[in-house]
C-alpha cells in the first residue's frame, strides 16, 4: 500500500500544464481547463499524476483505463489494483492498495466553527469535540474517518455521516465492518484511510512526497 503526495505550487503551475496535460484523455483535460482557478486545476490534475506515478513505479502498470462505478467512484478498469485520491487546501494524496480504499485529507483551518457540523456527527462526537482541547483538530478527526469510510464503501452521500460511530477505529455500515487508520503526513493536515478489509490496520504503508 502506496501514499503518494504533494502540495500545489502557483510558480510551477505552467510548467505543470505543459508537461502533464496532453498525456491525459481530451474529456480530462477539459475538465481541468474549466476551473477558474489555478488551485483547483492545479490540485484536481495532479490528483490524476499522483496516481500514474505511483501506480508505474510500486505496481509496474503503464496504461490505465480510468472508470466510473453506478455510484461515480472511479476505478481501474482490468486491474485488481485500488485507488482514492483527495486534496485539501494545498495537499492532495493519492492512496494505492489490493484493496478496496478510502482517504481523506483535511487542513486544520482555525476559522472552523465546529458547531457547523452538527447535522454531521452523533451526539457522542459533538459531545467529544465539544469538551476537546482543540475543538478544530478533534472534529477533523472524526470529519476525516467518515470521509474515508464513505469513500472506501464507495456509496458516497447515500450514507448520511451522522449514521454511524467509530468504537476503536472500526464501525458498521449495513452490517459491513470498515475500519480506519490515522496517517500522518504533515503537521498542518489531518489524514485517515479506511477500508473493509482489516489488512489496513496493519499493512505497512509506503510514503513519497512526489516533486515537480
Amino acid at each position: 500500500m502506496v501514499i503518494v503526495y504533494a502540495f500545489i505550487d502557483e510558480y510551477k503551475h505552467t510548467f505543470l500544464l505543459d508537461k502533464y496535460l496532453n498525456n491525459f484523455p481530451e474529456d480530462f483535460k477539459a475538465k481541468i481547463l474549466k476551473h477558474r482557478r489555478w488551485q483547483d486545476a492545479q490540485l484536481s490534475l495532479l490528483g490524476r499524476i499522483l496516481l500514474r506515478y505511483g501506480l508505474k513505479k510500486y505496481y509496474q502498470i503503464n496504461e490505465i483505463d480510468i472508470a466510473l462505478t453506478p455510484n461515480h467512484k472511479p476505478f481501474l478498469k482490468g486491474q485488481d489494483i485500488y485507488f482514492n485520491i483527495s486534496h485539501s487546501e494545498k495537499l492532495v494524496a493519492c492512496i494505492i492498495a489490493d484493496f478496496p480504499v478510502g482517504i481523506d485529507v483535511e487542513f486544520l483551518n482555525e476559522k472552523i466553527n465546529y458547531m457547523d457540523f452538527r447535522s454531521q456527527m452523533t451526539l457522542g462526537e459533538l459531545d467529544e469535540i465539544h469538551h476537546a482541547n482543540n475543538k478544530i483538530k478533534c472534529l477533523l478527526k472524526h470529519w476525516t474517518r467518515k470521509e474515508a469510510i464513505i469513500k472506501a464503501n464507495g456509496r458516497g452521500l447515500q450514507i448520511p455521516l451522522q449514521s454511524f460511530e467509530f468504537v476503536n477505529n472500526e464501525c458498521l455500515i449495513e452490517d459491513k465492518k470498515f475500519y480506519v487508520k490515522e496517517i500522518f503526513i504533515h503537521e498542518n493536515y489531518t489524514c485517515h484511510i479506511a477500508s473493509a478489509d482489516i489488512n489496513i490496520l496493519n499493512e505497512t504503508v509506503v510514503f513519497e512526497e512526489f516533486f515537480f
